[in-house]
C-alpha cells in the first residue's frame, strides 16, 4: 500500500525539541512555567493583541470568552452554523440558546445578511442576543467590515473562533483582534501545534487576567486552597507551550507552505469549469490557506465530490467533506436558524483538500494522478 498522505499532520520545525528538553531540565513539568509566559508574548507579537492567555483548547478558550461576556442559562448567542461542532458546544455548556446563522457564497463565512435578519427577530421576539461567535473559515476571513458594523450599531459584542485562522489578516490587522476577545486552536491539525492547546487573546487586560484565574481552578489568592467562583482546567502545560515556542518561529514557513499547496490546486483546476477551488478576496485579506478547499458540479464534470473522496482514499489519500452545518447536526437541529442554503449547499459538493506541509514533490504526483484520472 502507498504511504499515507494526510490532510492536515503536525509539521515539527527542530527546536520544539529544544524549548520541551529545557522544561525538563529546569523541572518545570506541571502545568504553566516561562515556556508558558513566553509563548502568550509570542502569540501577543505576531497578532498585534496586547494580551493572551495560553489554554488547554480552542474550546477551553471559547468556553471562558462566553463566561467572562457574563452568558448564562437562556441567553442567545449568535453563532456561524457551517463550522466544527467546538464553535458551538461552549454555548450550550452555560445552558445557553445557539442561534445559527448561515455563510455567505464568497468567504463561506457568516452571512452579513443573515445576522442582521437574525438580530432584527431576536429583538422583535423580546430576546436580544448577547454575544455573536464568527468563525473564520478554513483560514478565510470573514466580511468584517460588515459584521463589525452590524456587532457596534447593535451593541452585541464579537468573539471570534479563529481557530484555523492563525496567520491570517483582514486589510492587514490578524484575525481575532477585531472582536472583543479572539479564539486560537493548536491542536494537531491545525497550522502549527502544541499537541493539544489553544489560546485567548484581546486588548483588555482584565479579561485576560480573569480567564488566566478561572482556567486554573479559581483558586482564590489565599495561603490554603479557597474558592468563591467555578474554575476549570484549562491552562496550558509548560510542556505543550515549549512545542509552541518552537512551532511560532515556523508559522510563517507553514503558511507560505499552505498556500503553496492551494497553488498548485488552483493550477491544476485553472481551466476546468465546474470546480472552483476557495480563495480570499486578494484586495481586503490574505489567508493562511490552512486547508486548500473546494466544491464540484457534478452537471457540469460528471462526478461528485464523494466520487473523487473515495478515488484519494483507494490511494491511501486523506480528503475530507466540508463541515456538516450544525443546524443539520441531531444535536443541535432543534434550536433557532436562520438558513438561505448556502451551507448545506456547500457541505453537499465541497471536499477539503490534502493540505499537509509534510507533503513532498512525490506525494503532489501522487495527488494529481488521482485528480487528471477522474477528469479523464
Amino acid at each position: 500500500m502507498n504511504k499515507k498522505i494526510w490532510l492536515s499532520s503536525p509539521n515539527m520545525g527542530g527546536k520544539e525539541d529544544i524549548y520541551v528538553k529545557e522544561a525538563f531540565d529546569t523541572n518545570w513539568i506541571a502545568p504553566l512555567g516561562p515556556h508558558v509566559n513566553n509563548l502568550e508574548q509570542d502569540i501577543c507579537n505576531y497578532t498585534g493583541s496586547e494580551h493572551c492567555a495560553a489554554l488547554s483548547s480552542g474550546t477551553s478558550a471559547i468556553h471562558l470568552a462566553l463566561i467572562l461576556l457574563g452568558i448564562k442559562e437562556g441567553d442567545e448567542v449568535l453563532c456561524s452554523s457551517f463550522t466544527f461542532s467546538a464553535t458551538a458546544n461552549p454555548i450550550v455548556y452555560q445552558k445557553a440558546t445557539p442561534i445559527f446563522i448561515d455563510s455567505e457564497c464568497e468567504t463561506w463565512n457568516m452571512s452579513p445578511l443573515l445576522l442582521e435578519e437574525a438580530i432584527k427577530d431576536r429583538i422583535n421576539l423580546g430576546k436580544k442576543p448577547k454575544a455573536i461567535l464568527l468563525v473564520h473559515l478554513y483560514g478565510i476571513a470573514a466580511k468584517m467590515d460588515e459584521i463589525m458594523e452590524i456587532s457596534s450599531k447593535y451593541d452585541i459584542p464579537l468573539i471570534e473562533d479563529a481557530a484555523e485562522a492563525l496567520g491570517s489578516t483582514y486589510k492587514g490587522k490578524a484575525l481575532g483582534t477585531f472582536g472583543v476577545m479572539g479564539v486560537f486552536s493548536f491542536n494537531g491539525n491545525k497550522i502549527i501545534t502544541t499537541s493539544g492547546g489553544g489560546a485567548l487573546i484581546s486588548d483588555n487586560e482584565e479579561r485576560i487576567q480573569k480567564a488566566r484565574f478561572l482556567a486554573t481552578q479559581a483558586r482564590d489568592n489565599a495561603p490554603h486552597y479557597q474558592h468563591s467562583q467555578i474554575g476549570y482546567n484549562y491552562r496550558m502545560s509548560n510542556i505543550c507551550a515549549g512545542i509552541g515556542r518552537g512551532q511560532m518561529e515556523i508559522l510563517n514557513d507553514r503558511v507560505s507552505q499552505k498556500r503553496s499547496i492551494r497553488s498548485f490546486y488552483e493550477s491544476i483546476f485553472q481551466d476546468i469549469d465546474g470546480i472552483k477551488v476557495l480563495k480570499e478576496d486578494s484586495n481586503v485579506s490574505f489567508s493562511n490557506a490552512w486547508l486548500s478547499c473546494m466544491t464540484i458540479d457534478k452537471e457540469i464534470i460528471g462526478f461528485d465530490r464523494e466520487a473523487l473522496r473515495l478515488a484519494f482514499e483507494e490511494d491511501n489519500i486523506e480528503a475530507r467533506p466540508l463541515w456538516k452545518p450544525m443546524h443539520l447536526q441531531p444535536i443541535f437541529e432543534k434550536y433557532p436558524s436562520y438558513i438561505d442554503g448556502t451551507s448545506e449547499k456547500l457541505f453537499e459538493i465541497g471536499l477539503c483538500l490534502p493540505s499537509d506541509t509534510n507533503i513532498d514533490d512525490d506525494d503532489l504526483i501522487r495527488i494529481e494522478k488521482v485528480i487528471k484520472n477522474k477528469l479523464v
